[in-house]
């Protein structure tokens, strides 16, 4: 038995430190998988498509990529103006010359440069606006406009309609190797797994359509599908890919190979708990996780120890949206839905609220990273849930002198009973606002920690599996009395949609792929398959399509006969 967990980790690993490598991992055949059609084949792709530069350029990492090597073909002028669109801003000094540079360079396109940075200067003190911001959107209108009419016509655009066409081909599990189970979700298994063309390596949560059908959990799983097609984060794990094989519906997930908070909480060795540099950290990538989520109008409903995990390099992202929800501008919802002793009173009562639970959830959260335990319940603690749900409504939670002053309000202030005076509670969808002003976060620099320039405090061992034993996972029983039907394809078909574009053209960029195959003509011209002349076609089933035809001869009409033929004849 021991030896199935040995013989399953080392392959993992194996299959993990490959991912790294710029061609590990990847079958022998992965220049033919990914292949580029005829340009021929694409160019219908431009009447189905988003191809407005906002879509191409700013939500497409492989247009956007185009766009920039474009770009630099053409000129200084154009690569610079494109350069500043990615430039990390981290103070006023670096802000305030950067836009000197911009206007200097804008001087001679805009004919209202001066009356535009005027404006700018006006509304540089105004909510969400300021003078950098007005600079860089002056960069992205002259981009937008004749630049990217012109890369339109070129054979940089035609590539990538070449790559979207790749990204539209059907996702099977033949897409994949599978590896060991890492852990299990509501409706199956959770394993590790390495796509064949790039090496990368996910989490595949596969969700088995009998145990959905028997829990009519059909809507359930399409919300999460869906909600997880809107995200694209670096703190909230990402949907890669969406398919089906002949028994279970299959998400492909950002694999976090360093194991949940609940684990580094419990199982490090030592007295329970994190030191409060750890938890701030881990804390400050939680709240922009929920940020985005609220942005987005998502309500979390599930932040718990378990469902925050981390990454190769020590960041952590919220996973599992099963029991999420999207919520309309301006309305709210009722429902009992979360975990016991982390839902909030408003929760519990089955009152109608909009965001404030997810920063009551956020508070248990920080308090057992910092106590080493949950603030209304100790760890393995028999207690009936009603006895709980008493002490999350009505008793004040305990604090013990590893608190300091500033964790100790953030905790309180975010674990008040009344959800209009919690702290990012009243604010709507922008509770995260004033979550990040708390003195708690003082020494976070918010800017560096969005782009993930800040180094983590803990980086996970590349040499550990951070998950139970293979053989300590329990396993499904069997499904019975449910039989899958012509009456489920439906509901198969809306799941069944194969990549989703953001974090696949993310993946192609970084195992090197696009690099790779991304390659054009001599001196910048057009490679064979980016010609813009029709593609011979060969023949249905024919191996040789340049083979010399024979001459067809229609039915009910003579057959010429060779007169010299006949008189050797006779």
């Amino acid at each position: 038995m021991e030896l199935e967990n040995i013989v399953a980790n080392t392959v993992y690993l194996k299959a993990r430190e490959g991912g790294s490598d710029n061609n590990k991992g990847k079958s022998k055949k992965w220049k033919k998988i990914l292949q580029f059609p005829h340009i021929s084949q694409c160019l219908e792709l431009v009447s189905k498509i988003d191809v407005k530069y906002e879509y191409v350029v700013e939500q497409q990492p492989i247009g956007k990529t185009l766009f920039g090597q474009w770009c630099e073909l053409k000129g200084t002028q154009y690569h610079c103006f494109f350069l500043l669109l990615d430039v990390q801003i981290e103070s006023d000094d670096q802000r305030h010359d950067l836009v000197s540079v911009i206007k200097q360079k804008t001087s001679a396109l805009f004919p209202d440069t001066d009356k535009l940075f005027l404006e700018g200067e006006q509304l540089e003190n105004g909510p969400g606006k300021d003078l950098f911001h007005t600079s860089i959107q002056a960069v992205r209108t002259y981009l937008a406009g004749e630049p990217f009419e012109e890369f339109t016509k070129s054979m940089y655009f035609h590539r990538y309609l070449q790559w979207k066409w790749l990204e539209s081909q059907p996702v099977t599990h033949k897409t994949f190797r599978m590896y060991r189970v890492l852990g299990k979700g509501g409706f199956g298994e959770v394993c590790a797994c390495q796509v064949r063309a790039t090496g990368k390596m996910y989490a595949c949560k596969k969700l088995e359509k009998k145990r959905i059908k028997k829990r009519k959990g059909e809507a359930m799983v399409l919300i999460e599908k869906q909600i997880l097609e809107k995200i694209n984060s670096r703190f909230v794990v990402n949907l890669t890919y969406a398919y089906e094989t002949k028994d279970a519906l299959c998400l492909v997930l950002t694999i976090m190979s360093g194991g949940d908070l609940k684990f580094h909480i419990y199982n490090m060795g030592g007295e329970p708990g994190l030191d409060i540099n750890r938890t701030r950290f881990y804390a400050a990538e939680v709240v922009c996780g929920v940020e985005h989520l609220h942005r987005q109008g998502i309500v979390y409903r599930d932040c718990k120890p378990e469902n925050i995990l981390l990454d190769d390099n020590g960041h952590v992202r919220i996973s599992d949206l099963g029991l999420a929800i999207v919520l309309p501008e301006g309305e709210s919802v009722r429902g009992r839905v979360g975990t016991v002793g982390y839902m909030a009173p408003e929760v519990i009562d089955n009152e109608r609220y909009s965001f404030s639970p997810d920063w009551f959830s956020f508070g248990c959260l920080v308090y057992e990273m910092i106590e080493g335990q949950a603030p209304f319940r100790a760890r393995r603690e028999k207690v009936k849930r009603e006895e709980v749900d008493r002490r999350v409504k009505v008793e004040p939670e305990r604090y013990s002198n590893k608190f300091t002053e500033d964790s100790k309000s953030f905790c309180q202030q975010l674990l008040t009973k009344n959800a209009t005076d919690r702290l990012g509670g009243k604010a709507d969808r922008h509770g995260a606002l004033q979550v990040k002003q708390h003195a708690f976060f003082q020494t976070i620099n918010w800017r560096r920690l969005e782009a993930g320039i800040i180094d983590p405090p803990f980086v996970p061992d590349p040499h550990a599996v951070y998950a139970k034993d293979v053989l300590d996972i329990e396993q499904f029983s069997t499904v019975k009395g449910v039989n899958i039907d012509e009456s489920d394809s439906s509901f198969y078909s809306k799941f069944n949609t194969g990549c989703v574009s953001i974090p696949w053209q993310t993946e192609i960029i970084e195992t090197d792929c696009y690099r790779q195959l991304n390659v054009f003509g001599p001196n910048n011209t057009r490679s064979p398959d980016l010609v813009l002349e029709p593609a011979p076609q060969a023949k249905s089933g024919d191996c040789f399509p340049f083979r010399r035809k024979k001459k067809q001869i229609p039915r009910n009409q003579p057959v010429p006969i060779n007169s010299s033929l006949l008189s050797s004849v006779s």
